[in-house]
């Protein structure tokens, strides 16, 4: 599992050990998990003029679009099917305004305090809204790529991995109930 991470902001005091096992596993929480861990090197020489607390949510979630999107295709790559139009329409299910407000619904119990203020500061960012999106999901895929941008540009990539984690099994339970 992943170093860095904290615990849900719903279980303030409450240690990881005395989580049961499967809340554990839920929430993608082991033992290990309680440092705060060293921050990890960006991919590219090139640091944020600000710290990561300090930019813009639009800012945030600029980089977060890209990250998340360049993970999901890491992601589907990693599997079998390598068809273009495959890969094409899997990305579609992650990526989309519509998949995004649904995967940050599943992680948000997961948040810490300061992923799920920064989450609220992207959601209430301002920003035009595609005619074809509805403005109540492009917001909350804002938020979840702000999350990601603030992550990525912190440093936090265990972190990041971990809700990616989240999100992909997230996926696979809804595909595997169709």
């Amino acid at each position: 599992m992943m170093r860095g991470e904290q615990p849900a902001s719903g279980s303030k005091g409450a240690s990881n050990s005395a989580m049961n096992k499967d809340e554990q596993e839920r929430r993608g929480i082991d033992e290990a998990s309680t440092g705060q861990g060293e921050p990890q090197p960006l991919l590219f020489p090139f640091a944020p003029s600000k710290e990561a607390k300090h930019l813009n949510p639009i800012v945030l979630a600029y980089m977060g679009d890209a990250i998340y999107e360049a993970a999901i295709r890491q992601y589907l790559i990693s599997k079998r099917n390598h068809r273009p139009n495959h890969l094409h329409r899997e990305v579609i299910s992650y990526v989309s305004a519509k998949a995004q407000a649904r995967f940050l619904g599943c992680i948000a119990p997961s948040l810490t305090e300061e992923e799920a203020d920064i989450v609220r500061q992207g959601r209430n960012t301002k920003s035009s809204v595609p005619k074809s999106a509805d403005v109540g999901e492009y917001r909350q895929a804002t938020a979840l790529e702000a999350l990601f941008g603030y992550l990525y540009f912190s440093g936090q990539h265990d972190r990041m991995r971990q809700l990616l984690n989240l999100i992909i099994h997230a996926h696979e339970a809804e595909h595997d109930n169709k």
